[in-house]
């Protein structure tokens, strides 16, 4: 299992994506419109520092993440915070500062802060705008994405199954309805070294432009000639934008969004994932046990109040497994919610630490909610669940993962 805790800062910057070298028109190419920025265009950065290691059994932690804040933040507000990063940051003095290389950047400024520490900087991400972001790893892999927005009408079905297996299994969705899909697409390089961009932008753009013209206001069912013998479900759709975007360009993966909180993910060879956010309020404590009543406030600050504090968090189930061809479906959407539902009513509306018997002897940290609540779902949904994410507040997420 991999565990990460994620810190989410933010800062705002100005950049030109430009390569000297390159004329106008191999500019144009490579970057878009945005290369005739003459004196930079900008964006409100989001950066996510994701670290790894191992769990303090007396903490609770896997690292502090108001020590995360300080550290990296100092990184982010002296040499990016407020920047024309071509001219002010002199990492970007040769090579643009595309969304994938300032991640790459970001990374090798902030991993050596850590050195006095257990847990390891795993990777950093970077959001720059809705539609692109891009994630850098400490083996040297870069990922980079874009988004696709696009309306349709559908009947969720299978051709391949009987009227009566239909509505068995989709019931009311068998029905005519609509969706407002939002598909990620993520390429990967595994060696980046950040002097041109990780794709091209004629290259994406001809792509997500295909793709919307195909698939944008049609109804699936019958409009589309390549979804004419396929089931008609979330999965089935995720793969088929999967394989339609590897005829153009070498895509690593497709997520495709049906809601905010429900996603299908396509990979090759047909492995497929599924993703459902469930939210829940509860109250804590942050207090450890075998630690003094002073060294507990140094070390969890205003989280160890004495009559305790809460959240609003949200969960996000991720499963595998095998992908029934025939029905279009991983596993049942009705029985993922209910798994979610039953493993997080005992904490709805409690006081974890007290109402509880899953913290009574071990501090109620994010690390430890991820940790406690994935036996309880994976139980639910026959050891098939691969990742659990956990949203303390919008800047600070837990991550556990099969490996």
């Amino acid at each position: 299992m991999l565990l990460t805790v994620s810190k989410r800062l933010e800062f705002s910057a100005s950049r030109r994506l430009r390569v000297a070298q390159w004329n106008d028109a191999e500019n144009l190419r490579a970057f878009g419109p945005e290369t005739n920025a003459r004196y930079g265009s900008g964006r409100n950065y989001v950066a996510y520092f994701v670290f790894t290691g191992p769990v303090d059994p007396t903490t609770g932690m896997l690292i502090n993440i108001s020590e995360i804040k300080e550290r990296a933040g100092k990184i982010v507000h002296a040499r990016f915070d407020h920047k024309f990063l071509n001219e002010d940051n002199s990492s970007f003095h040769e090579a643009p500062p595309t969304a994938e290389s300032i991640a790459r950047q970001l990374y090798v400024d902030v991993a050596p802060l850590f050195s006095d520490v257990e847990a390891k900087l795993f990777a950093c991400h970077l959001t720059e705008s809705p539609e692109r972001s891009a994630t850098y790893y400490a083996n040297g892999v870069s990922e980079v994405n874009y988004w696709l927005e696009f309306s349709t009408a559908r009947k969720t079905m299978s051709p391949r199954l009987s009227v009566e297996e239909n509505l068995r299994l989709f019931g009311p969705a068998t029905s005519t309805h609509g969706h407002n899909y939002r598909a990620r697409l993520t390429f990967r390089s595994e060696r980046f070294d950040g002097k041109e961009p990780l794709v091209r932008y004629d290259t994406i753009d001809a792509c997500l432009r295909a793709l919307h013209n195909e698939l944008d206001h049609h109804y699936l069912n019958e409009q589309v000639v390549g979804l004419k013998d396929r089931p008609i479900t979330t999965e089935s759709l995720a793969g088929y934008i999967y394989e339609r975007v590897k005829t153009m360009l070498p895509v690593h993966r497709v997520r495709l969004h049906e809601r905010d909180d429900f996603f299908a993910e396509a990979w090759a060879d047909n492995v497929v994932f599924l993703g459902l956010q469930v939210g829940f309020h509860a109250a804590h404590r942050l207090h450890a046990a075998n630690l003094s009543d002073a060294e507990n406030s140094k070390l969890y600050g205003k989280c160890n109040n004495l009559r305790g504090h809460g959240h609003s968090y949200l969960t996000e189930a991720t499963v595998g497994g095998e992908y029934d061809v025939r029905s279009g479906t991983l596993y049942d959407f009705v029985a993922l919610k209910n798994a979610m539902a039953e493993s997080l009513e005992p904490w709805r509306d409690r006081h974890l630490d007290l109402e509880t018997e899953d913290f009574r002897n071990a501090p109620s940290t994010g690390e430890n909610i991820v940790r406690a609540l994935w036996p309880k779902i994976d139980s639910r949904v026959v050891q098939r669940l691969v990742r659990l994410r956990l949203w303390e507040t919008a800047n600070n997420r837990f991550t556990l993962r099969r490996t």
